[in-house]
């Protein structure tokens, strides 16, 4: 699991930058319930690289940070442009943002140890989707599950995640 520092700084950052990753996410995928997924797709990137990450208040963390959102922000919008090639334009205020964090992000290494209190399934789950990046669909077709099924399994584990880094804390 994480070191009472790793849970410090992943607080710190979960409240410093959720809400501009939230409102990134939105610029792009102008959807909600998308935009929580970007978040959420980030911040499990997040807690993966948690011990390459230095001060939560440089500007290098800052980029990194945009980085990611963007990222995953984009990675749903063409996921869903793939599945319904119906949404609006991407909105071109998201190029503007700069890319600073490029060989902050090469060095940073799998934090996997945290993993380690979820089961099998869920593991296997949060790893489909946040390290080989697969669509919900593919998820659910591979653990032979239903989509909404993976989803609610990715979402639990993924406050299961987070509150562990909370507990860390207590120790």
């Amino acid at each position: 699991a994480m070191t009472n520092a790793e849970t410090e700084k992943l607080n710190k950052l979960y409240e410093i930058y959720e809400q501009p990753m939230y409102r990134i996410a939105f610029s792009v995928l102008k959807n909600s319930s998308d935009a929580e997924d970007a978040v959420s797709d980030a911040f499990m990137n997040i807690i993966r690289k948690i011990g390459k990450i230095g001060d939560v208040n440089s500007p290098k963390t800052k980029s990194y940070i945009v980085k990611t959102i963007k990222n995953s922000a984009i990675d749903i919008y063409r996921k869903n442009k793939r599945n319904y090639d119906r949404l609006q334009p991407m909105d071109d205020s998201i190029n503007s943002i700069p890319d600073t964090a490029s060989g902050f992000e090469k060095n940073m290494g799998e934090n996997d140890g945290l993993l380690d209190i979820l089961n099998e399934t869920d593991r296997k789950i949060i790893l489909l989707r946040c390290r080989d990046e697969l669509q919900w669909r593919e998820i659910a077709q591979q653990m032979n599950m239903t989509e909404s099924n993976v989803r609610k399994r990715f979402e639990r584990a993924r406050k299961k995640l987070i509150s562990q880094r909370g507990d860390a804390g207590n120790e």
